[in-house]
């Protein structure tokens, strides 16, 4: 096995005019892959395929892969990779969101712009006359690092004669399936892609281990012998993508009576230097903009934009963090502005079942976002708490504060992608009746493996331990599309629901049937027929329809609903906040697994406190320049408060027993939350994240000049 390595541009854009491989090093014993040795296509087969695999004649991003390297000795390695001189003619570069607008230079397409959104619902011009108020405000949020606990790594044999074959850390086998397909120029079933066991992801393994598995597979093509390619921290954090920052802009009407008359929401993205995932993340981020309230006019405007950074891609939430996070705070803004209390205003706006949302959805769940609300005021006692601080803030330096969010988040693919999917999931029956689960979907520590073996297992009324999955080999199992957008309980687990029902109709088993029964069936049946198998295609629930062109619709089949409360400290001292009791409530469907569903949440608080006090992502001319776990600050056990967990269960019809999406709600709401509760404690109202020392000190002094 050979070690691979990475030779990145030090520069954020610019000609590539010639590489120099430095004297010491016996460069006879390595080999070097440049873009020219790449058999096929040069890029990243993604969605708009316009990222390559490696840099040829021009540079986008700092940390942009020029040349791979690899050797027998993996110090050597690291050492002819610091030999590696890449000469770069420096072009003019663009690091920010309105430089980006401004579109004086272009370094992506005519304008800059990845993808464009509108939603449209009413007639929002007609109604800024009429209003008894019309509230406006700014938004930001910044770029945030999945730090997950494993880095990303991978493992690859490649060949003419075998094809190519990797194994490593990952979220969507087929992802990289596909990508290497189109790099190496081979038939589908000369690829074949493995995950193994993986420690952590949130979105930072969805896209990018297609890129890893791409340079250890073309060193492997190029050398005859297994290459193993994995990073360091700093190299993980530096080159990989994050959280895309975000710049919205609000302006509201609300009436007399506190009611929402107009939404206008303009909402940008930052995507970095290629399209990769931004035009998804967009789109998620533009149909949660809105929030859990009903307005009968509604206008969003979305874009997502390059920058000469490494592209921003996937992370838990998807965009709703980022859009919920400006509507929650803005909603905090007009509730001052009209009069009202924060929670009175929201319990005249909530959406209830019948009702539509932006894209004009039919709310059909049975949605009390009220009693939501009451549930967590009581768990954390917030009236009274509130009112305790007010008494005591003014003789104290260390101020408290209490503050809420409530959301929801959309579960499986938006629109029509879980259509375009058409994932596929199956069951194979052993001859003593055991189950193997045949899914593409991985397990990264949020406990795929258990639910679906559940899920299975109550199905056909066996014992837990009678059923086990298979590992996800793009040479084993169907395509059950990624392991992504709190999709997996609740889309692939109705489809191992349903391929079980398949089973047990196959083998004319009725509900009341035994383990041994089940077990008898399954001998006689594949003594007289063979392989016992069962599969399912996704079918969208009846009555779900949308219209990409009009982006109106059935964006979900269901969405999650959501309040969290937190009750935070500031010292006016040293400018700290810190989080001190968070009550998190929320409705999504029946509850599989109550530890894992717990565990979910309590992951999703301590990953959105991160995000709104601790996280900064220090950029320098588009390269992250704090990229190790000593200087970009990330909350610890000692950071983290005790998180409550309360859920209110009302079972969805067309989820596996009942459930529904769960992983990524509760990133959405921690940052407004929080932020809440800041401006309660000390008066002062931050609208962007992270609200660190520097940020609520500048903040304080300003509101105190």
């Amino acid at each position: 096995m050979m070690h691979g390595a990475t030779v990145r541009s030090p520069a954020a854009r610019g000609r590539i005019t010639g590489i120099r491989f430095g004297k010491g090093i016996p460069w006879d014993e390595f080999t070097v892959v440049r873009a020219c040795d790449i058999p096929g296509a040069n890029c990243i087969s993604l969605i708009t395929d316009d990222q390559p695999c490696l840099a040829d004649s021009f540079v986008n991003h700092p940390e942009e892969p020029v040349v791979l390297l690899a050797h027998p000795d993996r110090y050597l390695v690291e050492e002819a990779r610091r030999s590696v001189h890449l000469e770069i003619e420096p072009l003019p570069g663009i690091f920010n969101v309105a430089d980006s607008l401004d579109a004086r230079q272009i370094i992506w397409g005519d304008d800059n712009v990845f993808k464009r959104f509108q939603v449209d619902k009413g007639s929002v011009d007609a109604v800024w006359n009429d209003a008894a108020f019309i509230v406006e405000g700014e938004y930001s949020t910044g770029a945030q690092e999945q730090l997950y606990i494993e880095n990303n790594g991978m493992l690859a044999v490649a060949s003419l004669e075998q094809g190519v074959t990797v194994w490593g850390s990952m979220q969507c086998p087929y992802y990289v399936h596909k990508a290497l397909v189109k790099l190496f120029d081979l038939p589908a079933d000369r690829v074949r892609v493995i995950q193994t066991e993986t420690g952590g992801g949130f979105g930072g393994k969805e896209e990018y281990p297609s890129m890893i598995a791409a340079h250890a597979a073309l060193l492997a093509w190029k050398s005859g012998r297994p290459v193993k390619l994995i990073y360091d921290r700093a190299e993980d954090m530096a080159a990989t993508p994050k959280r895309h920052p975000s710049q919205t802009r609000h302006r509201t009407a609300v009436g007399r009576d506190g009611k929402l008359l107009a939404m206008e929401i303009d909402f940008t993205i930052d995507g970095g230097a290629y399209a990769t995932l931004s035009s998804v993340v967009l789109s998620r981020g533009t149909i949660h903009a809105a929030g859990p309230y009903v307005c009968p006019n509604v206008r969003i405007r979305s874009r997502a934009v390059a920058t000469n950074a490494p592209p921003h891609g996937a992370f838990r939430g998807f965009g709703a963090p980022q859009s919920l996070f400006a509507l929650e705070r803005h909603m905090d803004k007009v509730a001052s502005v009209v009069g009202l209390a924060p929670d009175e205003l929201r319990r005249r706006n909530f959406i209830r079942k019948g009702e539509t949302t932006a894209t004009g959805q039919v709310i059909r769940e049975d949605v009390d976002m009220g009693a939501l609300l009451d549930h967590a005021f009581r768990e954390s006692d917030y009236y009274a708490k509130r009112e305790r601080f007010a008494r005591e803030n003014p003789n104290s330096a260390i101020k408290r504060g209490m503050g809420f969010a409530a959301f929801c988040h959309g579960a499986g693919f938006t629109g029509s992608g879980e259509r375009y999917l058409a994932s596929v999931a199956g069951l194979e029956a052993t001859e003593d009746g055991r189950i193997r689960v045949l899914t593409s979907s991985t397990e990264i520590g949020q406990g795929t493996n258990t639910i679906l073996t559940q899920i299975a297992a109550e199905t056909l009324r066996l014992p837990f331990e009678r059923v086990e999955i298979a590992q996800p080999d793009t040479a084993a199992v169907p395509n059950s599309g990624p392991t992504v957008a709190s999709r997996t309980c609740m889309v692939v687990g109705k489809l191992v629901e349903r391929a079980a029902l398949k089973l047990k109709e196959e083998l004319r088993l009725g509900d009341d049937c035994t383990p041994g029964d089940f077990s008898n069936a399954c001998r006689t049946y594949i003594e007289r027929y063979g392989p016992l198998r069962a599969f399912a295609e996704y079918e969208a629930p009846p009555g779900v329809y949308w219209d990409d062109d009009s982006y109106q619709g059935d964006a979900y089949g269901a969405f999650a609903w959501a309040v969290y409360v937190a009750e935070v400290s500031v010292d006016t001292l040293t400018y700290e906040a810190r989080v001190e009791d968070f009550v998190a409530v929320q409705e999504v469907g029946r509850v599989i697994h109550p530890v894992l569903a717990a565990g979910q949440i309590e992951g999703g608080v301590a990953q959105g406190i991160g995000y709104a006090l601790y996280e900064n992502v220090v950029w320098k001319d588009g390269r992250m320049a704090n990229s190790q776990m000593t200087n970009y600050i990330m909350p610890t056990a000692v950071d983290v408060p005790p998180i409550r967990v309360f859920f209110e269960e009302k079972p969805y019809a067309y989820g596996p027993l009942g459930a529904k999406g769960i992983g990524e709600l509760p990133i959405d709401g921690p940052a407004p939350a929080i932020l809440s509760a800041i401006e309660h404690a000390t008066g002062v109202s931050v609208t962007s994240i992270p609200a660190t020392p520097e940020i609520l000190m500048q903040a304080w002094e300003t509101a105190h000049a």
